[in-house]
């Protein structure tokens, strides 16, 4: 039975690498899809996505792969196209990137399945059960912070879940949290506003006459709102957008951005490069 796949690497560069991962799928007899490479010369680590049809499973096919990866001291993933990702998304009073979301899952213009929607406030808790998502409430202060969290832990293992989207999640995770799940949190927030912390950015950037606002979706990392960055937009604006626009422009980007960089962390088309990412569009 043919099932098609998506390898995606990364390596020290050397020469052979590619040659060696086609002449694998040559004698399986397989088809390349769709194959993209780059080398980083500032890191000297070779990056590459090789999308293939092929008859085999996952199983036996990584087991028959491991030889080459040992040999070129790869780190490596296949995924199976046919299993679906599962995504849990974490939301508070803001709604915008939520709702954006469940519209494109059930759309299936994001390919995978919106598991579970938890939020430390009960406002979305129609919006998610009129899409068919289970909802949870789960409240959090200073002191339940760590049960708070391990909710989170065991609801992540129960749904089975692979990748966790904060939505204008306004909680910040815990170190321990955010290593428990390395490369499987993504955040969406107002980048191009660094001076602005805190509440209100938009109407702060109102009253220093910015010119220009964006934003940012990256995986979470324990360095707060530092982590490898995946896709950004900007948008210009000027001295007529009155706040109020300012935010409407600012949730149109973020809506944009957070869907763009987990539709390519789905499809298997960002790999981590140090505290970069290379990403294959």
């Amino acid at each position: 039975m043919t099932s098609e796949f998506v390898l995606a690497l990364s390596c020290p560069d050397r020469v052979g690498i590619v040659h060696a991962v086609s002449g694998f799928l040559v004698e399986r007899d397989g088809t390349i899809v769709d194959s993209q490479q780059f080398s980083d010369p500032g890191s000297g680590r070779f990056f590459m996505r090789v999308q293939f049809r092929v008859d085999g499973e996952r199983e036996a096919l990584s087991a028959d792969f491991t030889a080459i990866a040992a040999r070129y001291n790869l780190d490596w993933r296949l995924h199976d196209l046919a299993v679906r990702p599962r995504v849990m998304v974490l939301a508070s009073k803001q709604g915008h990137c939520l709702n954006d979301l469940i519209y494109r899952f059930r759309t299936e213009a994001l390919r995978g399945d919106l598991a579970a929607v938890a939020s430390n406030h009960t406002d979305w808790a129609g919006l998610a059960e009129g899409a068919g998502v289970p909802f949870h409430h789960v409240p959090v202060d200073a002191r339940s912070r760590g049960a708070q969290e391990q909710r989170l832990l065991d609801m992540v293992a129960s749904y089975d879940v692979d990748v966790v989207v904060l939505a204008r999640y306004m909680q910040v995770l815990s170190d321990a949290f955010c290593a428990k799940l390395p490369g499987q949190i993504i955040n969406i927030h107002h980048s191009f506003l660094p001076s602005f912390k805190g509440a209100r950015p938009y109407h702060q950037a109102y009253e220093r006459g910015v010119k220009l606002i964006g934003a940012t979706a990256h995986y979470v990392t324990t360095d707060l709102d530092e982590g490898p960055i995946i896709e950004q937009e900007t948008a210009r604006v000027d001295h007529a957008m009155a706040p109020e626009r300012l935010v409407a422009a600012g949730r149109d980007l973020e809506n944009v951005v957070l869907a763009r960089a987990l539709s390519w962390h789905l499809d298997h088309r960002v790999l981590l490069n140090g505290a970069r990412t290379v990403v294959f569009r």
